[in-house]
């Protein structure tokens, strides 16, 4: 189990209980945000009887020997990463095969010497994060076709970065009390990436409670914020107009930005509200609302003030028995990943929001999702969703939503 992520709040030690209706009663009397109002409540006793939202699990995708800690989506390629160091790539195409896909791998590559904890693609360059600080590149070969390679193009920090720096001692800072390093190093593990939104800086956030800032031209560093956060920081999210957010297990959530003509990254806003440590973090397709998922088993939503900067609560998202590990955004939906084994998927109208299905399938918690549209079926609209979790499977779901359930909401909110 990761040092820093915590699958079972205070409140929730009894989960490690035996007898399960001991522990299902001990995590629901006890309300993770007393403070802020269920999102769900009110629609539960709206929709008495809605349309159905019909899921299925297309396949189980196989291969990986140890738990699966990252997954993203470029083109028509899956990539996984593990704990095992290993990334491999898988075609993400299902249109015209529901079969078991073990032979839909298309390369694998032993990754460093620690966990892969985060994985981004930008055109042909895969970036992943490590558990040994370490952040690698790699150039992807025949990208449009069946088959790929990879090639370490470089690992950051690179040798000439590092070079540049040691020599000036303001470039020093103090990791341990006998020992420095340059400010361009993680000194724990990087636990996410993301890319800003042209793609020309890529966010790193890690366990040593730094945000770094990187080119991704020629990979250097230009920019580190020390003690970001007061604790490990387990997740970056970035929004098109510029805005970062850092979750931490130090209960919170920090949003920066680097103003117009400025150097540096400067702290705009500090968004308190989990009981615990924050997990993931997920912006909505257009950037205006945030999910944050926490180890008190909430997801928060926060929208934009009418000042278009500050974030705001607008409610909590219950249902899950233990923590939040992973979110993912699809469209409109809302896709939750849980120590609790199950993925559940959410969708919103005007601030109403209700939970459309609960996948269960897996046999160990949910470490990460991704999804996308499913263009293969015109009829409902419907999407593909990607689960990895501790059980060293990764799951493929297609959630579709009858249109006339798609339509039903908004008119019930109308009158909420």
């Amino acid at each position: 189990m990761d040092t820093h992520e915590t699958w079972y709040s205070n409140s929730s030690s009894s989960s490690h209980s035996n007898d399960f209706q001991t522990e299902f009663t001990s995590l629901t009397s006890q309300p993770s945000l007393p403070s802020v109002p269920s999102l769900t409540s009110q629609t539960h006793h709206l929709l008495q009887h809605p349309p159905s939202t019909y899921h299925h699990c297309l396949t189980t995708l196989k291969g990986h020997t140890s738990y699966i800690s990252s997954l993203t989506l470029a083109g028509k390629f899956l990539y996984s990463g593990s704990l095992d160091r290993e990334i491999r790539s898988w075609k993400s195409n299902l249109c015209n095969s529901e079969s078991n896909h073990e032979n839909s791998i298309t390369n694998m590559v032993i990754a460093g010497k620690g966990a892969v904890k985060s994985l981004v693609v930008q055109a042909d360059k895969l970036f992943s994060a490590h558990q040994d600080h370490k952040i690698r590149v790699w150039k992807i070969s025949n990208y449009e076709h069946d088959h790929q390679k990879y090639t370490r193009l470089a690992t950051l920090p690179t040798l000439g970065d590092r070079a540049s720096k040691i020599l000036i001692p303001k470039n020093h800072v103090q990791i341990r009390r006998h020992k420095t390093c340059t400010w361009v190093h993680h000194v724990d593990t990087v636990s996410s990436l993301a890319l800003s939104n042209d793609e020309t800086l890529l966010y790193s956030v890690s366990w040593d409670r730094t945000i770094k800032i990187w080119r991704t031209t020629d990979f250097t560093c230009l920019e580190s914020v020390g003690n970001a956060h007061e604790d490990a920081i387990n997740a970056v999210a970035i929004s098109d107009d510029g805005h970062v957010y850092t979750g931490s297990a130090d209960k919170k959530i920090k949003v920066w930005r680097k103003g117009q003509g400025e150097k540096k990254h400067s702290l705009v806003a500090t968004l308190e509200k989990h009981n615990s440590g924050i997990n993931a973090l997920a912006l909505s397709s257009e950037g205006s609302v945030l999910y944050s998922g926490a180890c008190d088993r909430s997801i928060v939503v926060w929208e934009k003030d009418e000042d278009d900067v500050t974030m705001v609560v607008v409610g909590a998202l219950r249902g899950h028995t233990k923590s939040i590990l992973c979110l993912a955004v699809v469209s409109d939906l809302v896709c939750s990943g849980s120590a609790d084994k199950t993925i559940r998927i959410w969708r919103g109208v005007d601030r109403i929001y209700s939970c459309l299905a609960v996948l269960q399938g897996h046999g160990g918690p949910i470490k990460c999702l991704t999804g996308a549209v499913d263009h293969c079926d015109p009829s409902d609209t419907s999407y593909l969703v990607y689960s990895g979790g501790l059980d060293c499977e990764i799951k493929v779901w297609r959630i579709s939503i009858p249109a006339v359930q798609r339509t039903y909401l908004p008119s019930l909110s109308k009158h909420s």
